[in-house]
């Protein structure tokens, strides 16, 4: 044999050597987080400003609530279908177009010169956001070999955790110094920084270009109905969860509309796609993802982890803002050390993950977040500011041991060619299960408060001893330090005082109902752990198909 033709037989049965990007990994991790970040920013930015904004455009705060619904309904549609949409045009080009659209609907957004017009720019804002998470969290998945993506995930799950987490105290202090309209325009700077550094660093790999390749040969052949049932079912879904509280859900028939739209539309759409697997073309979800049990139990894992972080980022600011009369700035620097520790518990976690198995940080993290819940269930009315301060940062430590292995064990066993639709996925379960932790709060507090004001108010009658012992007693001091002018006057303020009270009390009581079930869902969670099996260390790529 030649040595020409045994070098060509060597090279034909040479392993093929792992792609890796032609730029420094750390620089193009930064490049990639700047926007990501701002997008989820976005998502509780606004909060506070809504009836600033309502002012300034002359509209109810009801109405202004749209400007927040908007964004997450064109943020969940577009969302699990980024994967699909970087068939045709490449990852890079697709990530740069949604860039582009974040950053110019972010300044058309802030020059809105009525509501119809900002609710329709949030569309495009919240368009273009969807689908810079999923690519970021690919384009890490590919620019770092898998014993290190750990760390590339720590610096992504700072922006995913921390930003919703300083979005309101960020946007108070931007709508009481400045304007509310900066609150979308500190956005475009960051988006031309991005946009620039990722025409510089950033690159698909083979297997990307070789999808566009295909997709330009086969012609631009979008599954419009697919896409038209991804559409209904999650943009409804996330209408339900945003405004269902509001509109008391099934007393509502726009409300039950969505809901029948949702579920017919989802159910529709997953028959369709497996009729799509069928007949050999590219789904819009990959569905067959969910056949690997690591993928279905990290699925879930992401929604739990969405639900308890945006819920109790709901939960504990609305708590101190209406119960301990903190201004929206303070109910922020409250939580802020959360942020703080989550910054500095990522890079730890990121560094354990190569050397610790998945399972036990997984399992630490999760227990540490039902521990901090239960601790959380102690707090009352005269919880000072420092021990919410703590009971943040506890649980905030725990939320860093779950974020990183969970995104890190999803692409376990996957193929490089299937890690835009596993960041789809994961993504799109953190959303909406931060939409139902969202939602789950919004109901319950009025739930749970109603029901402990209906057994309170028992006690509350004119035959009660200590109910009317009570009245005589606020009754003299209203008298006597001058409050009312009379004994009757101040026997109807000391009633008034005293429901006031068990409102308060109602309300605390509610908190503490919605904390244990948080708690306990965490702690539900530990068995699950030990599903999931044994994942070996990470040594090398996954098998490229």
């Amino acid at each position: 044999m030649s040595t020409a033709a045994l070098t060509q037989d060597q090279t034909q049965v040479a392993p093929a050597k792992p792609w890796r990007a032609k730029g420094n990994p750390w620089a193009i991790a930064i490049t990639v987080t700047l926007a990501t970040f701002m997008e989820v920013l976005d998502t509780s930015i606004a909060n506070v400003a809504l009836p600033h904004i309502a002012g300034g455009l002359g509209a109810s705060t009801d109405e202004a609530t749209w400007v927040l619904t908007s964004y997450l309904v064109a943020n969940a549609v577009i969302l699990p279908a980024s994967s699909y949409l970087t068939t045709f045009i490449g990852r890079k080009k697709f990530y740069m177009i949604c860039v582009v659209l974040f950053g110019l609907s972010s300044m058309l957004c802030g020059l809105a010169p009525s509501l119809p017009l900002l609710i329709f720019f949030r569309v495009m804002q919240g368009a273009g956001g969807g689908g810079l998470a999923p690519s970021e969290q690919a384009i890490l998945a590919d620019t770092f070999p898998p014993e290190k993506r750990g760390q590339a995930f720590a610096l992504y799950g700072l922006a995913v955790v921390t930003a919703p987490a300083i979005g309101p105290t960020l946007g108070g202090w931007i709508t009481d110094n400045y304007d509310w309209r900066w609150i979308f325009f500190i956005n475009v700077p960051v988006a031309l920084v991005s946009l620039f550094l990722t025409a510089r660093l950033v690159e698909d790999p083979p297997w990307v270009d070789k999808e566009v390749a295909l997709a330009k040969v086969r012609g631009l052949n979008l599954d419009y109905f697919g896409f038209a049932l991804l559409a209904i079912g999650f943009g409804s879904l996330e209408f339900v969860l945003d405004k269902g509280q509001e509109d008391d859900w099934f007393g509502s028939r726009i409300i039950t509309f969505f809901i029948i739209a949702c579920v017919s539309a989802l159910v529709t759409l997953i028959f369709w796609e497996l009729r799509q697997l069928r007949k050999g073309h590219r789904p819009i979800l990959n569905l067959t993802l969910f056949k690997r049990k690591i993928f279905a139990i990290s699925f879930l894992f992401m929604f739990v982890l969405g639900f308890a972080l945006y819920g109790t980022t709901v939960l504990i600011p609305q708590f101190v803002q209406s119960l301990l009369g903190y201004t929206a700035e303070l109910a922020g620097f409250a939580m802020s050390p959360g942020g703080l520790m989550t910054m500095l518990m990522m890079p730890v976690v990121g560094f354990l993950i190569g050397k610790v198995d998945a399972r036990y940080l997984m399992g630490f993290g999760f227990a540490t977040v039902g521990c901090a819940l239960l601790a959380m269930h102690h707090m009352d009315l005269y919880s000072s500011y420092s021990s919410i301060a703590l009971l943040r940062v506890f649980q905030a430590s725990g939320l860093a041991f779950l974020f990183i292995p969970i995104n890190t064990i999803a692409y376990t066993g996957v193929p490089q060619t299937q890690n835009n639709d596993v960041s789809g996925l994961t993504n799109l379960a953190r959303n909406i299960g931060g939409s139902c932790g969202t939602a789950f709060v919004a109901t319950m507090l009025t739930r749970r408060s109603q029901a402990h004001e209906s057994t309170m108010i028992r006690e509350l009658t004119p035959s009660s001893l200590a109910f009317q012992e009570r009245i005589r007693s606020f009754s003299q001091v209203f008298v006597t330090n001058g409050l009312a002018p009379n004994i009757t006057a101040a026997g109807h303020m000391a009633q008034a005082y005293i429901y006031q009270q068990m409102t308060r009390q109602a309300a605390m009581l509610a908190y503490l109902d919605i904390i244990a079930m948080l708690s306990i869902g965490c702690f539900l969670m530990l068995p699950m752990v030990l599903l999931v099996g044994k994942i070996k260390k990470p040594s090398g790529d996954a098998p490229m198909h």
